[in-house]
């Protein structure tokens, strides 16, 4: 597979709201979808109902126009779009980074890329256990693992001043088909990343996580109700109707230990 296509677009400033978006609201209303047959030959009903759904997708389909890696870009463009997350001269911390889609949206948003030269340049910082393609205004920890604490202190000295404003989690586990087993182990991954906050979040920052919902999904709010003055469950247009997936949203971080840096 080769590299992904650059991907931020000039016209985007930090503070325009995404064309991308507009084109998937249209999408969404047409709902005029076409497919090849020549897709289909040789594939197995699961394949074929998963391709349906593939290029029927609005979300892949703008993805593509907009040169964003993955249709995960417009889960986070719609949450910034709802809840201001990011702006310019904040720093991300984007954890489950791979492929960059979420990065890309960062890199825009908080002009990390230094795109507009009469706002302040943010920085993005990826990290994945998969490889990352380069992008352009983010700098990426690859192959990386969160849970590990040395991954945590590189990580701190890659962030200017030892800190994020925005921590951001787009990781999930290798999925097993055990739904139970499956939500159990991602609720884990956000509670790990929620474990090294206090060393990597500044006072006042935003942790935003996807989730499966499910049976420890109360005891992670409860957590992140403890530590930030704000919370709220988000499901974003993006996240298909039947999945279970929702994304954990708390703003206004108030918990940290030890000497804070700026």
């Amino acid at each position: 597979m080769g590299a992904p296509a650059a991907c931020v677009r000039e016209e985007e400033g930090p503070g325009a709201r995404p064309r991308s978006l507009k084109l998937v609201r249209a999408s969404l209303q047409r709902q005029r979808f076409h497919t090849a047959g020549s897709h289909y030959k040789g594939r197995t009903a699961a394949e074929h109902l998963w391709l349906t759904r593939h290029l029927r997708d609005p979300f892949v389909k703008a993805a593509r126009v907009e040169s964003y890696r993955c249709r995960s870009a417009f889960k986070l463009l719609e949450v910034n779009e709802r809840h201001q997350i990011l702006r310019p001269g904040l720093r991300v911390l984007d954890c489950g980074a791979a492929p960059g889609a979420w990065s890309q949206v960062a890199v825009q948003r908080v002009n990390a890329a230094g795109a507009d030269p009469g706002a302040p340049v943010g920085f993005v910082l990826g990290v994945d256990l998969l490889h990352i393609f380069p992008l352009e205004g983010a700098t990426f920890l690859s192959p990386a693992d969160m849970t590990d604490p040395r991954t945590v202190q590189r990580v701190r000295e890659l962030l200017p001043g030892g800190r994020a404003d925005v921590i951001l989690s787009d990781m999930a586990p290798n999925a097993t088909g055990i739904r139970s087993l499956d939500h159990d182990r991602l609720i884990s991954l956000c509670s790990s990343l929620l474990d090294v906050a206090p060393d990597v979040l500044h006072p006042g920052g935003t942790f935003l996580c996807k989730t499966w919902a499910g049976s420890q999904s109360l005891g992670l709010q409860k957590r992140l109700a403890e530590q930030f003055q704000n919370t709220r469950t988000v499901k974003p247009r993006a996240s298909r109707k039947e999945s279970s997936e929702v994304y954990l949203l708390a703003t206004q971080y108030r918990r940290a230990k030890g000497p804070v840096e700026d």
